[in-house]
């Protein structure tokens, strides 16, 4: 069985993973080199420009994530002004329902305070009628009653 060959920078773990860098094998020449030279092409004149395109792209995602903000809070303020005038037009029409139900139980109490006080009138009507027909023939009265008495008698008894 042979064993896999690898380079230090880059070992390799059995030829199951692909090449992993070692951070123990780097090479350091970049990091001795002079960081003072700016020019374009030059180790620092590229770090400049990467760096100078990354606050721009830092810059385009602070401006993209304001705007979406704005956005959204926009769209949050719609939609509660919304929400808030639906509901003040809910609660009108329910205090609008109320009242029309208020005034439609007061109405019917009164016309049932009304028939009442008219039932009450014509029963009062009715005894004097059946007061002064007593006075005015008791025998017939007391013969009435005997015959309503019996009647009523044999309709319960069944």
């Amino acid at each position: 069985m042979t064993i896999p060959s690898h380079s230090p920078s880059t070992p390799r773990d059995s030829g199951l993973n692909p090449a992993v860098p070692n951070p123990a094998f780097a090479d350091t020449s970049l990091a001795d080199a002079d960081l003072s030279d700016s020019r374009p092409g030059t180790a620092t004149g590229s770090g400049a420009m990467a760096g100078n395109r990354i606050d721009q792209g830092a810059e385009r995602v602070k401006q993209a994530t304001s705007e979406a903000v704005a956005r959204t809070k926009q769209a949050v303020n719609t939609t509660a002004d919304k929400v808030e005038s639906g509901v003040h037009r809910a609660t009108d029409k329910a205090a609008g329902a109320a009242h029309l139900a208020n005034d439609k139980a007061a109405d019917l109490g009164e016309r049932g305070r009304q028939l009442r006080d008219d039932t009450m009138d014509k029963a009062e009507v009715w005894m004097s009628q059946a007061r002064e027909y007593v006075r005015e023939k008791p025998m017939q009265s007391v013969a009435i009653a005997l015959g309503a008495g019996w009647l009523l008698g044999r309709i319960l008894r069944r």
